[in-house]
């Protein structure tokens, strides 16, 4: 791990709730081993696995206020599930605070919760560390995307992107348009 990783991975530590920090660091983890199997760069997964959700460090009303002070241009749907607030938060803050100035790493975090249609490798990585690692709890469908993805990570994407969709639809709760066109371009 490079000293600036070593740095970030300190800051987070302090900032981050206990197993919001457990999670960070299984999601680099877990980036870093997709990253070997299908080829993509280690040093950039382990980056965006880490800083991921590094824009969760605080609740989502502080999250879209820190978008208005930063000019961070926030969607309809955004802003009615604030749980995506924090992906281009934490872009922001990856290059702002962090230092990153690699557009593959801070598209990789700024799309690791909804995905979108023809995703770099890196960002397919990232988006499905975050949906796999070992720390999430059970839910259904989890092991069937655990067993492909070091096969087949698009078919991977799709099934996550599937998943989400379909408990957000069953929980009447609207699926946000990106995580819908995720789903119906790796459908294919």
């Amino acid at each position: 791990m490079t000293e600036q990783l070593t740095e970030i991975r300190k800051t987070l530590h302090k900032k981050l709730k206990k197993e919001r920090y457990e999670h960070t660091i299984g999601v680099m983890y877990t980036a870093a081993s997709l990253a070997m199997c299908h080829g993509a760069d280690i040093q950039k997964a382990l980056t965006a696995g880490l800083l991921h959700d590094c824009g969760k460090y605080c609740p989502a009303k502080e999250q879209i206020s820190l978008c208005e002070k930063y000019n961070i241009s926030l969607t309809k749907s955004e802003v009615e599930m604030p749980a995506l607030i924090h992906a281009k938060l934490g872009a922001y803050l990856a290059e702002e605070k962090y230092g990153v100035t690699d557009q593959e790493i801070l598209d990789a975090i700024r799309y690791h919760t909804t995905g979108r249609p023809d995703m770099t490798l890196l960002e397919k990585i990232i988006y499905i560390a975050d949906y796999i690692e070992p720390n999430r709890r059970q839910i259904p469908g989890l092991d069937e995307i655990r067993g492909v993805v070091f096969q087949d990570i698009d078919r991977a994407v799709y099934l996550s992107a599937r998943r989400t969709v379909q408990y957000l639809t069953d929980s009447d709760k609207p699926a946000d348009p990106m995580t819908v066109s995720t789903y119906e371009y790796y459908e294919k």
